[in-house]
């Protein structure tokens, strides 16, 4: 992969990739998003869980942070076990917030982010979900095909 000043470029070591790990992973991540909604109700999706600790009643704040505290913990627990893998982000500070910025956007017109329309929302049948993943799917594509291939970039 060429490398372009300024341009952000994320590595994935492909070498050391195994589509086992990629399995569990999706396993656990099911797992953990039936746990939520069998056992609490509620859909496993960040954004809404995120957005919710600032909007929801005291006593429905518990929880959520027990869930984001989770995420944050899960690879502490993980580098207990196995090293973690090597990531490598070469974009500037001002470009990663912006992306982050954009994502939260996204996620409030869409009424939900990934892991809420993707993994919690098409699981349920939702047809908004599916029209929400195929329409953050394509945009990413297509941002993909353009500043990669047209653009160059």
């Amino acid at each position: 992969m060429r490398h372009i000043e300024g341009v952000q470029e994320v590595s994935v070591d492909l070498i050391h990739f195994s589509p086992g790990h990629a399995f569990c992973g999706g396993l656990l991540i099911g797992l953990a998003a039936a746990i939520l909604v069998l056992g609490n109700g509620r859909i496993a999706g960040i954004s809404g869980i995120t957005g919710g600790l600032l909007t929801a009643p005291a006593n429905d704040r518990a929880w959520r942070i027990a869930f984001i505290a989770g995420l944050m913990a899960a690879p502490w627990v993980y580098r207990l076990l196995a090293p973690l893998p090597g990531v490598s982000i070469d974009a500037s500070a001002l470009a990663i917030v912006i992306a982050g910025l954009l994502v939260g956007v996204g996620t409030r017109y869409a009424s939900g982010c990934t892991s809420g329309h993707g993994v919690c929302g098409i699981s349920r049948g939702s047809v908004r979900s599916v029209v929400a993943t195929f329409a953050f799917m394509t945009a990413g594509f297509v941002t993909v095909l353009v500043t990669r291939h047209i653009l160059g970039i």
